[in-house]
Formats: structure tokens, C-alpha cells, sequence
């Protein structure tokens, strides 16, 4: 019992002794003045008042005195039917849809949601974003790396299993070419093809060294013909490169427009993109590839997420902020939020009450006799003491009024 509740018992009982005490000295000297009478009538009614109400008291925790009386220890005797009755009182007034319904119609949950996440400087607020963080970190490193970016993996995957490369790629090409946004890509073409065959022209000579004859060789017309051929490649490529016109060019564009026409309207060529997109899917070099990128992700958000002002944390607290403003300033958004909760919370209500009180009755039959008893009369055990100091002042006023009215009719 708490120590307040303990010290109302105390004064009550102390009460009840000092009522005792007047009563005995009342009656000792009762003959030296008229007025000792109405003390002693106040302090006997008052013993009667304090004692009844100890015993009733005493009554609903404990045997008083430890003697068998019927009727009485009526909490822990009786704690089972409690329980139940506890269980249907919470089933009938509180765990309604009806009353749940209610209840939370005169709720705006959105906006209370909304006013404490749009503050950014809230204790509450930061603590939420910095709990949101450190529960990515706790959860990214909880997890099998290898097993989640395989499961990362698979999913990509049947996701890209699904979808049909060929006539989104052909869609994109035919959009660029429409947008001449392809030329640019020519020309870089263009230009890579002149820079490689400046560096593999001594590949290129050997190559047509080899496949001269003996006479070009032994008159030494391999090396002009080398140098005719590497001259004639750079100035196609120069042509090309500043000649928007060109007959390569345009055998280029036209060769363009066709794939992208096949990707979009030819069934062999989709399924030729289709089975080499599986192959890409289903090889194990990139199987490894992604392992390595995942994680490199992994260890870099759990990374951003430990820092309290890094990157991640700041975007949660944005988004948190946003959202916040959004609860605030969005009536509509409002009333679908709040009318998920009630329906949900309706539901719950509805679909899990009986479940909810259940546990209720079962957890408090599940207490011992002692336990019930000191949780009570923890929570009303001041109240009843006062029941008790009540008892005493009332019932020596009423036997103040019963001695009076006694010598009256005398």
C-alpha cells in the first residue's frame, strides 16, 4: 500500500483510539457537568460509526481479525466473478463500434499527427527521425547480406522477367531519332572509331603486311598500300564526322530507324532482345556484380543512418516535416486519414473485442488472492480510509443529536 494510503489508516485508527480515550474519561467524570454527557454520547456513537466502517473496509480486502465471518475478504473470494464482470462492463460501454465510432468522430488524429511532426525543433519530433535512422541501421545489419541481395536480386529480377525490353527500348530509340537527339551519339560514334584505329594502327599495318604477297613486300608497295588504307579510313571518317549528309551517315540513320521499327514490330527480333536479356538476368558474373554493389549500398546507409546530422537523417527529417504540413494544411488528406483510423479502430473493436476483454478477465484471474487484494487497495485504499474518518465524525454527530433529542423528551 503507498505510504499516503498508509498514513489515512494510521490517522483513522488513531481517530478511533482517541474516541475511545474521551469515551473512558467522559465516562469517568460524567457526573461533574451536563456537558460531559454530550462528550460521552459523541465519543461512544463515534467509536460505533469507526468500527463499523473499519469492519466494512476490512471486509472487502481480508477476514477482520482473521475470523470466518460469511460475507467478508469479498475481493478475493470473489476475484474470478469480478474479473468476468470487469470483462463485460468494458465489453458493453467501451469496446462498441458504436461507442469507438463515436469516440473517435470528435478525433482529428491526421491533424494532432500532423502539429507534431511539422515541428521540426520538438524533442519528440527529432527523436522520432533519429529512431527512424537507427532502426534502418539495426535492421540493414541484422539482415544476411548475401542472403538479402539475393533476395534484392530475385525480386529485381522477376520484376525485369516481366517486363519487355524490346518495344520500350525501340520506343525510346524511335523518340530520340524523331527528336534528332541521336546525332550526338553518332558523332561521339564517330569520333571513338578515329581514336581507336589511331591507336591500333600498327595493328592495322602488320595485318596488311601479313596478308600482302612476296612481291608487294620485296617492292615495298605493303607499306604504301598500309598507308592508303589508314589515309582513306581517316578521311571517311572525317567526311563523316563533319558532314551532316553523308551517304555513310544516312546508310547509319536508316539502319537505325529499322531497329527500332524490328524492336517494336518484329516478333523475331524481340524474342532474340528477350533471350539475351535472360541470359544477362541469369548470368552469374552478374549475380556477383550486383552482390558487390548491394553491398557497398548496404554499408553506406547504415553508415549515413549511425550519423545524427549526415544525409539520411536529414532527409528523414524533411520528409517528416513535409508530411507533418501536409496532415496540417490538407483537409481532405485529413478526413481519409482519420476516417482509415476510425474504421480500422472500429474494426479492431468489433472483430477483436471479445479478445481484448478476455485477456482482461484472464489476466485478473490469473492473480493470486494477495495480488488482487494489494492492487486494489493500492488504488482506493486512501478513499476507503477516509470512508472510515467519515464514519467516525458522522457517527459521533449522530449521537450528539440522539443524547439531545434523549434529554429533551425526558
Amino acid at each position: 500500500m503507498p505510504d499516503r494510503a498508509r498514513t489515512m489508516r494510521r490517522i483513522a485508527t488513531g481517530l478511533l483510539v482517541l474516541m475511545a480515550t474521551v469515551f473512558l474519561v467522559a465516562h469517568r467524570y460524567q457526573g461533574l457537568h451536563p456537558a460531559v454527557g454530550y462528550v460521552m454520547a459523541f465519543a461512544e456513537a463515534a467509536m460505533v460509526g469507526a468500527l463499523a466502517d473499519w469492519f466494512a473496509v476490512t471486509a472487502l480486502f481480508r477476514r477482520p481479525l482473521g475470523l470466518p465471518i460469511p460475507h467478508t475478504a469479498i475481493i478475493p473470494t470473489n476475484k474470478d466473478r469480478i474479473a468476468d464482470t470487469m470483462a463485460a462492463f468494458l465489453r458493453a460501454h467501451f469496446l462498441t463500434p458504436q461507442v469507438v465510432a463515436r469516440r473517435m468522430g470528435q478525433m482529428n488524429v491526421a491533424r494532432a499527427a500532423g502539429d507534431f511532426l511539422a515541428n521540426p525543433d520538438r524533442r519528440g519530433t527529432l527523436g522520432v527521425r533519429a529512431g527512424a535512422a537507427e532502426l534502418l541501421a539495426e535492421v540493414l545489419e541484422s539482415l544476411d547480406p548475401e542472403r538479402m541481395g539475393e533476395q534484392v536480386r530475385a525480386g529485381l529480377k522477376a520484376q525485369a522477367d516481366r517486363l519487355e525490353v524490346s518495344p520500350l527500348i525501340g520506343q525510346v530509340l524511335q523518340a530520340a531519332i524523331a527528336d534528332r537527339k541521336h546525332l550526338p551519339l553518332i558523332d561521339a560514334a564517330i569520333r571513338w572509331a578515329g581514336i581507336t584505329l589511331e591507336a591500333n594502327e600498327p595493328m592495322v599495318r602488320a595485318m596488311i603486311h601479313e596478308r600482302a604477297n612476296a612481291l608487294l613486300r620485296w617492292t615495298g608497295l605493303d607499306e604504301r598500300l598500309a598507308n592508303s588504307v589508314l589515309d582513306g579510313l581517316y578521311r571517311l571518317l572525317a567526311e563523316m564526322l563533319v558532314d551532316p549528309d553523308h551517304p555513310v551517315r544516312g546508310k547509319v540513320q536508316e539502319g537505325l530507324e529499322k531497329l527500332a521499327h524490328d524492336l517494336v514490330h518484329d516478333p523475331a527480333m524481340r524474342a532474340r532482345v528477350e533471350g539475351i536479356k535472360h541470359e544477362i538476368l541469369n548470368s552469374p558474373a552478374v549475380g556477383a556484380w550486383w552482390q558487390g554493389v548491394w553491398e557497398r549500398l548496404r554499408r553506406h546507409l547504415i553508415d549515413t543512418a549511425r550519423r545524427p546530422d549526415g544525409v539520411l537523417a536529414g532527409q528523414l527529417g524533411g520528409a517528416i516535416a513535409e508530411l507533418g504540413q501536409a496532415l496540417q494544411n490538407d483537409p481532405r488528406l485529413q478526413w481519409q486519414i482519420n476516417r482509415f483510423v476510425r474504421r480500422s479502430t472500429v474494426g479492431i473493436a468489433n472483430r477483436y473485442g471479445d479478445q481484448l476483454v478476455r485477456l482482461v478477465s484472464e489476466t485478473v484471474k490469473r492473480w493470486d488472492a494477495v495480488t488482487i487484494t494489494e492492487r486494489v487497495e493500492s488504488a482506493v485504499g486512501r478513499d476507503l480510509q477516509f470512508i472510515r474518518i467519515n464514519g467516525t465524525i458522522v457517527g459521533g454527530l449522530v449521537g450528539l443529536a440522539i443524547h439531545a433529542i434523549d434529554l429533551g423528551l425526558r
